[in-house]
């Protein structure tokens, strides 16, 4: 049963995770979460012709790892939300066409993976369909070569600037089984701060954090004395810090249950990825890794992650628009 109290949508039991699976590239296997990813694809084109190509390998990767640690198969899924950030969600459309499952595409930036985990709760939860998955992917090169500069220009990188993560994250979601289950969601809505600069997408994403995890207190009941970890995804050190400031001065105080995806991946100094990681499948790797697998072994309860996208595209960026902001909350529970 689905309760509305204002923007939070709360659960009741909720669906479970039942399977996860993170699929990530060499720098992230590197990074301070390495261990926890299910597989490591080591060459950037994955073996295939092109960068893209390798991106949709990485979803199927993801989502065929998932539903085989369930012990099912792919037509016991009845529903496969996916998304990216390439023109048109182009790998999670090719993607889907080797699964065979039926598919919802979205774009939220990389707001997708909460986005997929709110969607595929809410209509399990409504009694839609009974199993479901969520995917999302980003790629380096893929995401460099749309929205900046080709690799080989070796252009400079500023200091505000964020890694896009390789990898992709995939979720299983069923009504019944054993897991952590998802028991709240709010879907966020877009803010625009006027912000244009396409290196620095921590400030204009963090707004619309803001928003979204202030709603959720205000009309959940919650506090965040309640969850054991508040995640944003993915704002680097720049949007991170917004956060901490802007909650602040509205009397929230996250305190030191708050992290972001984008520093959890990297080790910024070590890896020289400037403010931290980005990309649809950053909080998607690391909530279908390291989180999901704290949270099997007791140390971690209850947590929000309210993943942000910048909703930009190549054309607004050459027309010289502001970047749009969005935030979607999730929220899992291991009680």
């Amino acid at each position: 049963m689905i309760e509305k109290k204002g923007r939070a949508l709360l659960l009741g039991d909720g669906p479970v995770i039942t399977a996860s699976a993170a699929v990530g590239g060499k720098k992230e296997g590197e990074g301070p979460l390495g261990a926890s990813f299910d597989l490591i694809v080591k060459d950037p084109y994955a073996g295939e012709k092109t960068w893209e190509k390798a991106e949709c390998l990485l979803q199927k990767k993801a989502v065929t790892l998932a539903i085989n640690k369930a012990g099912r198969s792919p037509t016991e899924v009845e529903l496969l939300f996916s998304g990216d950030l390439i023109n048109q969600c182009t790998p999670s459309c090719y993607a889907a066409v080797g699964l065979g499952i039926p598919s919802v595409g979205l774009f939220g930036a990389c707001s997708t993976a909460a986005e997929g985990l709110a969607l595929a709760a809410l209509l399990l939860e409504a009694g839609a369909c009974d199993r479901a998955v969520s995917v999302t992917s980003s790629h380096f090169c893929t995401a460099e070569r749309q929205f900046r500069t080709p690799l080989a220009y070796g252009g400079q990188r500023a200091p505000t600037a964020q890694w896009t993560v390789t990898g992709s994250g995939a979720f299983l979601l069923e009504r019944q089984g054993s897991g952590p289950r998802v028991r709240g969601a709010l879907l966020g809505k877009p803010v625009d701060m006027g912000i244009s600069d396409v290196t620095n997408m921590g400030a204009a994403m963090a707004p619309a954090a803001c928003d979204t995890l202030a709603a959720f207190f205000r009309d959940s009941g919650k506090t965040p004395d309640d969850f054991d970890l508040i995640l944003t995804g993915d704002l680097g050190s720049v949007g991170h810090r917004i956060v901490q400031e802007q909650l602040g001065q509205e009397g929230i105080s996250l305190d030191d249950r708050y992290q972001d995806c984008g520093l959890l991946v990297y080790d910024s100094a070590r890896q020289d990825t400037h403010a931290g990681g980005s990309g649809c499948g950053c909080s998607a790797v690391v909530l279908a890794g390291h989180i999901l697998r704290e949270m099997a072994k007791g140390s971690l309860k209850n947590v929000l992650l309210a993943g942000t996208g910048a909703l930009m595209s190549p054309m607004s960026l050459q027309q010289g628009e502001s970047i749009v902001g969005i935030a979607h909350l999730v929220w899992i529970s291991a009680e």
